[in-house]
């Protein structure tokens, strides 16, 4: 094998394993195992257990990834492309929940997370959907006066705090051999988490607000008119 393949086969196998396992459970001998290589081979590429973990969630980044930018140019509106990418982001906990239990538990808020290539990843994934938020703040489709990252925090809170039973469960449908039942509606939540963020952050002017003016403007016309007719009967 080349080095690309070596690295290639033993990621996809560590992968396998600490999804079955979770990290503090996996031996490094048993992922060597799992591709009929012994331990030191595994050791030759990556230096320790926790390097090979955070490369596992670097090449599921980098699948993630895969033509965003391609879907998002292929959509209007910063709703539209807002709800596009809460929905892909619930696809990724649906179809990798074990992948995204790793990356709660095991990384986030640890020490080595910060300043790696795994948190630079993080940050250009969510960099999508900041760039959509800005986009429609420039555009006059988003109120300006929130704060952008906050906006970005609500969006993930939500998906991952809503998502987190799904993945507990899908944790105990592996060790119980798929007998428990578990599913993720990422249509209707998705919907759900945009109608909500983006009713909060559009511009208040339409609806009542418009016809609160509408009708200020008009009672200012008719005290006006009245004011007129009132000196030309004076005048009379």
């Amino acid at each position: 094998m080349t080095r690309d393949e070596r690295v290639a086969d033993i990621l996809h196998a560590a992968r396998d394993v600490f999804c079955e396992k979770g990290y503090e459970q996996t031996a490094v001998s048993e992922i060597a195992a799992r591709i009929g290589v012994v331990e030191g081979t595994v050791y030759k590429y990556f230096a320790t257990k926790r390097e090979l973990l955070l490369k596992v969630l670097e090449h599921w980044y980098e699948e993630m990834f895969g033509d965003y930018v391609r879907d998002l140019a292929a959509v209007k509106g910063a709703r539209a492309r807002l709800h596009l990418l809460v929905w892909r982001h619930l696809r990724s906990v649906r179809d990798y929940p074990l992948l995204c239990r790793l990356m709660f538990r095991e990384v986030h808020g640890e020490s080595d997370y910060r300043g790696s290539g795994l948190h630079a990843m993080n940050r250009q994934y969510t960099k999508f959907l900041v760039d959509v938020i800005d986009e429609g703040r420039a555009s006059g489709e988003f109120r300006g006066d929130v704060s952008t990252a906050l906006l970005r925090d609500m969006v993930y809170g939500a998906t991952e705090h809503h998502s987190w039973n799904y993945i507990h469960k899908s944790a105990a449908a592996l060790a119980d051999g798929g007998r428990t039942r578990v599913t993720l509606d990422i249509d209707a939540i998705a919907e759900q988490i945009t109608s909500i963020l983006c009713d909060g952050i559009r511009r208040p002017d339409t609806g009542s607000d418009g016809m609160q003016r509408l009708s200020e403007l008009a009672a200012r016309l008719e005290s006006q008119f009245e004011k007129r007719v009132s000196r030309n009967r004076s005048k009379a």
